[in-house]
């Protein structure tokens, strides 16, 4: 199977980031007849502030449609460059990630990436995805703030990839370094949600926003 040209790898780099910029919380609002979620809440373009206009199904839809353009980014890259390496895949699946925090479509100013980093994850490895997932919950569940759960998730899909290869799948050190990027960058998206989160103002999952 031909390994594809660095050309090539380009192309669907620049093609993953375009698929991530897709701005779902954006069309479906539109879509929807919802105000533009840049004007509320937190200016967040993300699942999370389109909940706050208390519609579910929009926030639904936005939801799935960030996560599967996390997924399609890279699943579409394996099909157009059957022989792509873990290098190149690697990059592909950062740049479908960055495409959510950084859209070229609104003047580069996207959400938190969460549901896209897990779609990310489906189509590196969906028991990776599902770990994750399942991380997410627990944390949700029982300390009831939706930024805490994102946070150790990141955290914890790096690590479980490291440490799940050769038990549930082979681990390709490219694809780890990928990853841990996406994890920081998880993380530095979240800087404020930490901030209050240190503070005690962070809100919690069903509650009132707090003051910040």
């Amino acid at each position: 199977m031909a390994t594809p040209s660095l050309t090539h790898v380009a192309a669907l780099v620049v093609l993953a980031y375009l698929i991530g910029s897709v701005p779902f919380a954006v069309v479906v609002s539109k879509l929807m007849g919802l105000q533009d979620p840049r004007s509320y809440g937190s200016g967040n373009p993300g699942a999370t502030n389109v909940l706050r206009t208390g519609n579910k199904t929009a926030a639904l839809l936005t939801l799935l449609g960030d996560a599967a353009k996390g997924w399609f980014g890279v699943w579409l890259a394996e099909r157009l460059a059957p022989g792509i390496g873990p290098g190149a895949l690697a990059a592909v699946a950062v740049a479908a990630f960055l495409g959510h925090l950084y859209p070229v479509f609104l003047r580069f100013k996207g959400g938190k990436g969460v549901a896209t980093a897990l779609g990310v994850l489906l189509a590196i490895q969906p028991g990776l995805a599902l770990a994750a997932a399942a991380t997410w919950l627990i944390i949700a569940v029982f300390f009831r703030y939706s930024s805490l759960a994102s946070l150790v998730a990141a955290f914890f899909a790096p690590v479980y990839y490291v440490f799940g290869s050769g038990l549930a799948w082979r681990a390709e050190p490219a694809l780890g370094v990928a990853l841990a990027v996406i994890g920081l960058l998880l993380f530095y998206r979240h800087r404020a949600n930490i901030g209050r989160l240190l503070r005690g103002t962070e809100s919690k999952i069903g509650g009132k926003k707090k003051p910040g």
